[in-house]
């Protein structure tokens, strides 16, 4: 089995290690990885800022791109979301890079969907002492219909005490550009998050999708609070070497 990693703007720029967790963890269940140096950002900021010319002429570059590759697999929900359900939207009245999205679209996964119903791995070994809880991000869950996944491979991961979170579907207030127009409301709903995350006695707190990460943890830091942020592959990959 081959697959091509995705790596998303936020793992390529401020998260690398998340890229090498999410590479650990695909051969270490046997899987060929390759690394198509071609691909940029999907386009998802700005689709969602309303340029849909811009982002029309990323999602062809992404499509070319990740043309040749049997699977595509991604370390975030919100960056899968955008290609497997936006960019076929986004061609519905151009019938070539519609069938072009397509082929793309049924071939990208989040890590997680991938691993649990593609390739039918819940447990990978790991261990991982800790006490934590889950976000549920966004995209993920509502536009990909990604819910059990994470919870089946970190049920899996020994000496990991996972604490149910209290409105865990609630949005961290990021949302891509919303977080930089509407940072008031962002602020409000974020610290909401970190209150609840407080309120499980967590000292971790894991997610599968980067930018609710980074938001969540930069107010953490913030707030000079002690919970440490890391993306689920992150704590597999970790807790595979242990």
């Amino acid at each position: 089995m081959k697959v091509s990693l995705f790596i998303t703007c936020l793992a390529d720029i401020f998260f690398p290690q998340v890229g090498k967790s999410v590479v650990e963890i695909l051969e270490h269940c046997g899987v060929e990885v390759d690394f198509p140096e071609q691909q940029t950002c999907c386009g998802q900021p700005a689709f969602n800022s309303g340029y849909q010319k811009e982002a029309k002429e990323v999602a062809k570059q992404m499509i070319q791109t990740f043309a040749h590759s049997e699977y595509v697999v991604t370390p975030s929900g919100s960056c899968a979301s955008m290609v497997k359900h936006e960019y076929v939207e986004m061609f519905k009245d151009d019938p070539e890079w519609r069938e072009k999205a397509v082929q793309l679209a049924e071939k990208t996964y989040e890590l997680t969907d991938f691993l649990v119903n593609v390739m039918r791995v819940e447990d990978l070994g790991a261990q991982f002492p800790r006490k934590a809880t889950y976000h549920t991000s966004c995209h993920m869950s509502r536009v990909l219909g990604v819910k059990e996944a994470p919870f089946k491979l970190l049920s899996q991961v020994r000496g990991l005490e996972l604490k149910p979170l209290p409105h865990c579907e609630d949005c961290c207030g990021f949302g891509g550009t919303f977080a930089a127009k509407m940072s008031p409301i962002s602020q409000a709903m974020v610290d909401e998050k970190i209150r609840n995350v407080e309120s499980t006695g967590a000292e971790l707190l894991i997610g599968s999708d980067l930018g609710c990460l980074m938001n969540i943890g930069g107010r953490l830091r913030r707030q000079g609070k002690e919970i440490e942020v890391m993306h689920v592959a992150e704590v597999l990959a970790k807790g595979m070497k242990q």
